[in-house]
């Protein structure tokens, strides 16, 4: 393996989204040679990453996702080289004094633990149970990874019979990894989904906006003449009518649904079939006024004032926004604190 001033000067090579695709590049790399998977078990302070938290290791010196805001990855890169020698994993303590913090990337005097996980070492996860772990994610099935810190037995929790099964189902709720005694739980929520409705201006950069953070994203348009893969490369694109496309993507509770046509022929049954179904979130691009005629055109299609009150329109967080970028990013940040404060 490279020296680890090395690999910090790869993280730059990291695609859009990386971050969040740590356990399918850490397979990837391992299927080709060698590669480690790093967790972060547990933090204390203002460590910068949450439990969970993941960095691949390539036996190359690749590097994808992270555990610390950067210098304490170098440590945990020269840790990585020991365990891919002996196939040991490792639980790593990081503890560092005020006047020293940032010198290792921990602001404030935080603490961090971290696993460091060699990918089919001689104790380490196996790569049928990463595999495993991989599927359920594509699948988006949740799903908990569970390793005994004293045995170094890893075991998938996917919904059947196990002695922590209720601390999992815990966990999973309030998407939080951690500590069950001994036992490390590590985890995955489906992840989030947006579904877009309208190939406009605005998609475009608000799909990019929703890749990095984490969303694949769904992108319904029955007009062929904006719905091209010229225009939205590398994405899925669904050109039934909007109402069977919505329902064919089975709206979860990790779905947010936007409507950007402005047409209310497209939006609204894509709107009616957004809200029978259990997306979290269901918002319209337009202004007030074009709010109220689509309110008064929805009761008149037979949607109840319950389901009228989810909607969330004009779409978007007040940030003052103009452009196709900005729309965008106030798009992403109503979404984001509709999820993460929404019960608080």
């Amino acid at each position: 393996m490279p020296p680890a001033e090395v690999i910090d000067i790869r993280l730059g090579a990291m695609t859009p989204g990386d971050h969040d695709k740590v356990p399918e590049t850490a397979l990837a790399w391992a299927a080709g040679g060698e590669a480690v998977l790093a967790i972060v078990a547990d933090t204390w302070g203002s460590a910068p990453r949450p439990a969970g938290s993941m960095l691949a290791i390539g036996g190359d010196g690749r590097m994808s996702g992270s555990v610390s805001g950067g210098c304490v990855e170098g440590a945990v890169v020269a840790e990585a080289q020991t365990t891919l020698t002996d196939g040991q994993p490792r639980l790593l303590h990081y503890g560092v004094s005020d006047d020293d913090a940032f010198a290792v990337g921990l602001a404030c005097g935080g603490r961090i633990s971290v696993i460091v996980d060699p990918i089919a070492g001689a104790r380490g996860i196996s790569t049928s149970t990463l595999r495993a772990l991989v599927d359920a994610r594509q699948a988006r099935r949740p799903i908990a990874l569970i390793i005994d810190t004293e045995s170094w037995q890893h075991r998938l929790w996917d919904g059947g019979s196990d002695p922590l099964e209720q601390a999992v189902r815990n966990r999973l709720n309030s998407e939080s990894s951690g500590f069950e005694g001994r036992y490390f739980v590590n985890v995955f929520a489906p992840p989030l989904r947006l579904v877009i409705v309208g190939a406009v201006h605005i998609a475009q950069p608000l799909i990019a906006m929703a890749r990095m953070i984490g969303h694949d994203c769904v992108l319904i348009d029955p007009r062929t003449a904006f719905a091209t893969a010229e225009r939205f490369p590398n994405q899925v694109i669904v050109d039934d009518w909007p109402d069977a496309a919505v329902a064919a993507t089975r709206p979860d509770s990790r779905t947010a649904i936007v409507t950007l046509t402005h047409d209310p022929k497209l939006d609204d049954p894509a709107i009616i079939s957004a809200l029978d179904s259990d997306a979290y979130y269901v918002g319209c691009l337009g202004s007030r006024r074009t709010h109220a005629g689509r309110l008064e055109r929805l009761r008149g299609a037979g949607v109840a004032e319950a389901g009228l009150a989810r909607l969330r329109a004009p779409i978007g967080l007040d940030i003052g926004a103009r452009t196709p970028g900005e729309i965008a990013v106030s798009i992403l940040a109503e979404l984001t604190r509709h999820r993460r404060v929404r019960d608080q």
